[in-house]
């Protein structure tokens, strides 16, 4: 598929004297498709079952006349205010117990059966009407799942479907108790409705409980989306995209993925980087106006392991956001940086949020790549230079990375659960050990828990740090590889139903390691390694007869292998990293880059980009600030 543009675009706020002038400005910007629709719902149902299509109607036809093609949201995140007439409970209620209530967005709660239907009747409605019409060559089901903390809610709908939920998972209420160790301090149940929701107990509830709840939440969300894909699946052919958001955990996005098409995210990396990332200030001050140069790409890779390699960025920033603590403008180039860097990690979409900037209610600090007086903002003409660019730059496909990284979601429910320490955060776990692999020049495909032997067989090495519970397929996966694997910190030392795994855990077959001992660290508290660098955070004492290879300055293992195995017992810092990716990584060949610039191997292609604030030299390339360059790869890199 051709790579092109989007943008976001709202022609409900706009006089509708301003629609064709707007979609001919995108056209001749060399924008491809518009996303329209995904808020409309009290403009399209202004009152229970009193429709209005005439003016959604009339946007898609002066769109299709520029020659744009329309996705087309259904727009359940943002139910109007009849609704909630219609259903006084179908309100989330967040963790105090107090109603997300209207004046906002995404104030209903998945589990409330009611709204799910209304939702999925509305979808089957416009379904109907714009299914089979050619100039909706796409759809996206509601908006940013998770966003704003929605997911765990705490309503009485939840509650009652979060019993059905155990019963038919359990099957038996001693069951559950067996599974949950409730004998611990008499929270026995005598029947499934005496379990209540984990939340308002005196102190911390039992952790199974509450990684149960955590589960059947992502399952609420999965099978509210499910909803809406049954009733348009029938009437439609286009594909079925939703858009993701960066740092979102709370539910299995891999599990949402199985019933569409296409997945989709949206890029805010100056927004993320102030907001959704640790990082000292020295870090966040050199890439203020760039976002972190890790961050983005991780979701890209992430988002590529789905729907057989089908996303697209849904939503890119253009310029300063509303939401952060902070919002600077990003550097001049990054617009066209992060474009490209989504093309060269296999976007078939790059869509930009949004058209115009707002002039009224709560994203009206937010940039567009037009301003609010119609005058073209500092992303436009980065825009058009990428689509440009486009044209002249043949496809780029994609190959196997040389690396595999594990990344799981209920692996973050459980450290969510049971952390142990203030600092473990298992997507910083991860995604540590993702900067550490592109500091060195490599491109990673991100993986799911669920893989098999078979998906792992093309790389040259695998990682799959902190996983609370390898499931089966894997574990046999791993023991049959036979290239390096970094296994740890922190893996398989719980059961699925979060209790301490016996025999101790990693439980890796033919590595005799085991973890007999747990610590966390305070920020200023490390543990040197002999060698060079140290852990931070958490740290395990291990115990067996597998080879010891790094050990810390007291002579404890660290790294311990067997043939390919290899399990890691802390977390390491920045210079340990880059020591184990040196050791796993023996069979490829590694290049420290300079602070700031990254890589991407495409079949056919070298991309490289420079998030760094100053110019960067490279392979005789001279590559300037929020600057991208490409050439081809030689046939024997290809």
């Amino acid at each position: 598929m051709k790579r092109s543009l989007g943008v976001c675009y709202y022609p409900e706020h706009w006089p509708q004297e301003m629609w064709a002038l707007d979609a001919q400005r995108m056209a001749d910007v060399g924008i491809t498709w518009v996303r329209i629709g995904e808020f409309a719902w009290s403009r399209l149902e202004p009152q229970q079952g009193v429709y209005d299509f005439d003016w959604l109607d009339a946007a898609i036809a002066v769109l299709a006349d520029a020659g744009l093609k329309v996705v087309l949201g259904t727009p359940s995140a943002t139910p109007p205010r009849w609704m909630l007439e219609r259903f006084p409970d179908m309100l989330a209620v967040d963790a105090g117990g107090q109603p997300r209530k209207f004046g906002s967005r995404r104030h209903y709660c998945h589990s409330h059966a009611g709204y799910r239907k209304a939702a999925a009747d509305m979808a089957a409605m416009m379904g109907k009407r714009y299914g089979r019409d050619p100039r909706v060559t796409a759809w996206q089901i509601d908006n940013e799942y998770g966003c704003h903390e929605t997911v765990l809610s705490y309503s009485d709908a939840a509650r009652h479907a979060f019993r059905d939920w155990l019963a038919q998972r359990y099957q038996s209420v001693d069951a559950l108790n067996r599974a949950w160790g409730n004998v611990f301090w008499s929270m026995e149940y005598a029947d499934f409705d005496e379990v209540d929701l984990p939340n308002l107990t005196v102190t911390q509830p039992n952790p199974a409980h509450e990684l149960a709840f955590r589960r059947f939440a992502s399952d609420q969300v999965a099978s509210w989306n499910a909803a809406q894909v049954t009733a348009l699946r029938p009437l439609t052919d286009a594909p079925l995209i939703h858009n993701y958001m960066g740092r979102v955990l709370e539910f299995d996005h891999f599990a949402v993925a199985r019933d569409l098409d296409i997945a989709s995210w949206d890029s805010y990396p100056i927004g993320f980087l102030s907001d959704r990332l640790e990082g000292d200030a020295a870090h966040k001050a050199r890439y203020l106006q760039q976002g972190d140069p890790d961050m983005q790409a991780f979701h890209h890779d992430l988002y590529r392991a789905m729907n057989n390699g089908r996303w697209w960025v849904m939503e890119q920033q253009p310029g300063p956001v509303n939401w952060a603590p902070y919002n600077p403008a990003p550097l001049p180039g990054m617009v066209r940086l992060w474009s490209w860097e989504a093309f060269a990690h296999g976007a078939e979409v790059v869509s930009y949020f949004r058209w115009r900037q707002a002039p009224f209610a709560q994203e009206q600090m937010h940039a567009g790549l037009l301003r609010p007086d119609d005058v073209a903002a500092q992303g436009l003409s980065e825009a058009a230079q990428v689509a440009l660019e486009l044209e002249q730059m043949p496809d780029v496909a994609q190959k196997v990375a040389p690396v595999a990284l594990i990344f799981d979601y209920a692996s973050d429910w459980a450290w969510q659960t049971l952390p142990q320490g203030a600092d473990f955060d298992y997507f910083r776990l991860v995604f540590d050990c993702y900067r550490a692999l592109r500091r060195q020049g490599l491109s990673v495909d991100i993986l799911s828990p669920d893989t098999d032997a078979e998906a792992l067989s093309g790389y040259n090495a695998l990682f799959a740090p902190g996983l609370a519970h390898i499931p089966q397929t894997l574990m046999d996966a791993l023991s049959k590889a036979n290239v390096p694997c970094l296994i740890g910190p922190r893996s398989n030392l719980m059961t699925e139903e979060l209790s301490t795994a016996l025999p101790l855990g990693p439980g890796i077959p033919d590595l005799d390691t085991s973890v007999v001992k747990v610590e966390s660290l305070p920020p200023n508290i490390t543990r040197q390694i002999e060698g060079g660098g140290a852990i931070v955070h958490w740290v395990e004492t291990l115990e067996g007869a597998a080879q010891a290879l790094m050990h810390g300055k007291d002579g404890a293992a660290v790294l311990t292998a067997a043939g390919p195995l290899h399990y890691l017992g802390g977390w390491p810092d920045t210079v340990l990293w880059d020591r184990l990716v040196s050791l796993i990584c023996t069979n490829l060949t590694l290049t420290a880059l300079p602070d700031g610039l990254r890589l991407r191997d495409t079949a056919t292609h070298r991309f490289a980009f420079n998030y760094a604030p100053e110019t960067t030299l490279w392979e005789g390339r001279e590559i300037e600030a929020a600057g991208v360059a490409w050439w081809p790869l030689p046939s024997d890199k290809a």
